[in-house]
């Protein structure tokens, strides 16, 4: 949520990075946008729109900034205060001379506001963020030094907060802060950026430093300054951002979405790249961790949210059928409000494509603290989930700009599966026949993807037929069952039409009077080949909603003959073994629900009300 940019240089581009920058935050989910920059005379300029990026662009075209070295500028995505240009940021304060920007949420506004309005200070938005402005307004007024200032206020504030500051009085200076919120620098030559994440700045520097919890950073041309919130000095750790700003653009596709959609032969590849040699699972992350330290491990326990968590449930099957290690998968925000037994036999896991999902990150923190062990699954580098855990897989999917998140998806699957092959042999629950035919299984995924994907244009085809429907019902057992939750995420977030998603064995329980003619209904079938127990009996349940007048789209492997007596269409899939299915079936729920919306006229990148990293609880 939010995007955030702030740059400092020794040439009159502030405005160029930032609207860039912001340009390549879009992803986050945003519904206002705004920059603030200190012109060649030293004056501070602020322009800020509600809407669309364009809107700004507009505004900016019509009453243009004097170019300038100093800068910082956000998109907004809506907490206190609605989408308007009053609430957009940056909010300024001390006369005007004071821009300040925010991304999450002040818990303690309210009374901080109190005392400012009883001073007389006045406000002109609904934000926690303008109380912040003023307060860093007021206390520079009293101290004279921007960092000083800065210092003071955020010891005041509660909640989760990354901010971002600048005083026309102090020219070429910006200060940040963060608190349970990302935030990370971009070192330049004889400039230097911060961002919410590398995207703000990846097209000027590839060098970078997360910024750790609580502490506050100080930028220059020159140089950067990290402390505490107490201003003692921290050291940082550089690292090198593995893409570039060509990997952030859409390439000739139509949406980043389509891009993302067919980059998953390749994110599951560079998942598994260096991870396998020989056909024994080899993971660099886990190797300070210790075999001895899993191989004590007694129950695992994955947390996530959305997306993030179906790809813990598929990851269940396989561990706990390889591993023999019993594994729960909770949702992160319920997780720790319910006193959950945890104990140093216990492993934490948890995923996030961004690594900053603060649900997900308040969770790890409780169960360090409770004494467990915790190992994230992360696609994003010096994230904050990363640093918080004992170790970390990293999946290799390139940058994700699409909110609905697809290539991370069978890029996490991937990761888990190497982890429960690499758990299974640690443990020595499979012998090495058995490891090196799931590996050689794991290997070929990719290339079957990139099969799976040549369905695209008959799935598009379905999609055009079915823009009338008002809901769509997923139907699948085993791990068919987290893959048929997902399609109807999927479906939800894009076409914003009523999905649900069903675990087969419970239709006669009561989904089945959800069934009336025309109702379309996909159906995940297991292979009849490793799933012989299961097959006949989702054909049984095909059977039964086509007697009642459902249309059936059915997901299958190729040469799966007995479902299409029963089946509307059939959607083949290449042959795998039952616990590599998902990473197939999955590709045409997402194509899917990509053209049933593209056919719909809607955003497919950027879904309403949704953003792509939710920074808040």
């Amino acid at each position: 949520m939010c995007g955030i940019v702030g740059y400092v240089g020794g040439t009159n581009k502030a405005v160029e990075v930032l609207m860039g920058g912001l340009r390549r935050l879009e992803y986050r989910g945003y519904d206002s946008a705004g920059i603030a920059v200190i012109d060649e005379e030293g004056v501070l300029n602020s322009v800020k729109r509600a809407g669309k990026l364009a809107m700004l662009s507009d505004e900016l075209k019509r009453h243009p900034v004097n170019a300038g070295r100093t800068g910082i500028g956000h998109t907004r995505w809506a907490t206190h205060g609605g989408p308007t240009d009053e609430n957009a940021h940056p909010h300024l304060a001390d006369n005007g001379k004071l821009a300040l920007i925010h991304n999450g949420i002040i818990e303690n506004f309210g009374p901080l506001k109190a005392e400012l309005l009883a001073e007389g200070y006045t406000f002109e938005s609904e934000t926690d963020t303008e109380v912040a402005a003023v307060l860093l307004g007021r206390e520079y007024q009293r101290v004279g030094d921007l960092g000083e200032a800065f210092r003071s206020v955020v010891a005041r504030l509660d909640g989760a907060f990354t901010l971002l500051a600048l005083h026309q009085d102090q020219p070429g200076v910006v200060v940040g802060a963060r608190r349970n919120s990302p935030l990370v620098i971009g070192l330049g030559d004889g400039e230097n950026f911060l961002g919410s994440d590398v995207a703000a700045f990846i097209e000027y520097t590839r060098r970078a430093v997360a910024i750790g919890q609580d502490q506050i950073v100080t930028i220059t041309p020159d140089s950067v300054t990290v402390t505490d919130f107490f201003g003692a000095p921290v050291e940082v750790e550089e690292f090198d951002v593995a893409w570039d700003a060509s990997a952030s653009d859409k390439g000739g596709w139509s949406s980043f979405m389509a891009k993302e959609v067919s980059e998953q032969p390749d994110a599951v590849a560079n998942t598994l790249r260096g991870r396998i040699v020989d056909g024994v699972v080899v993971i660099p992350e886990l190797a300070e961790f210790g075999d001895e330290a899993l191989a004590r491990i007694r129950r695992i326990v994955i947390i996530a949210c959305g997306t993030a968590a179906y790809a813990g449930q598929v990851a269940k099957y396989a561990i706990e059928k390889w591993a023999k290690v019993p594994v729960d998968v909770e949702l992160s925000h319920e997780f720790r409000y319910r006193d959950p037994v945890i104990e140093n036999d216990t492993l934490v896991v948890s995923i996030s494509q961004s690594g900053e999902t603060m649900d997900t990150l308040m969770a790890v923190k409780y169960a360090r603290e409770a004494g467990a062990v915790a190992i994230s699954i992360c696609n994003t580098q010096g994230a904050t989930i990363p640093r918080e855990s004992n170790a970390v897989i990293y999946t290799h999917a390139g940058p994700e700009v699409a909110v609905a998140s697809t290539k991370a998806f069978v890029a996490q699957i991937a990761a888990l599966y190497l982890f429960a092959l690499h758990l299974a042999r640690v443990r020595g629950t499979l012998g090495s026949a058995e490891l090196l035919e799931h590996t050689a299984e794991l290997q070929a995924i990719p290339e079957k993807i990139a099969t799976t994907l040549l369905q695209g244009d008959a799935v598009r085809q379905l999609a055009t037929w079915m823009t009338d429907s008002r809901a769509v019902l997923f139907l699948g057992r085993h791990v068919g069952f987290p893959i048929a939750l997902e399609g109807a995420l999927k479906l939800k977030e894009l076409a914003y039409i009523h999905a649900e998603g069903f675990a087969a064995g419970e239709l006669k329980h009561g989904p089945i009077a959800l069934i009336e003619p025309g109702q379309p209904v996909f159906v995940v079938v297991p292979s009849p080949r490793g799933s012989a127990h299961l097959h006949p009996k989702v054909v049984s349940n095909i059977q039964e909603i086509r007697a009642r007048g459902a249309r059936v789209i059915v997901i299958a492997e190729q040469g799966d003959a007995a479902v299409l007596p029963f089946a509307d269409t059939v959607i083949h899939i290449p042959l795998a073994a039952p616990l590599f299915e998902p990473l197939l079936a999955v590709v045409p729920l997402q194509l899917f629900a990509m053209e049933l919306a593209t056919a719909k006229g809607l955003d497919v990148d950027q879904p309403r009300n949704l953003a792509k990293s939710v920074t808040v609880e």
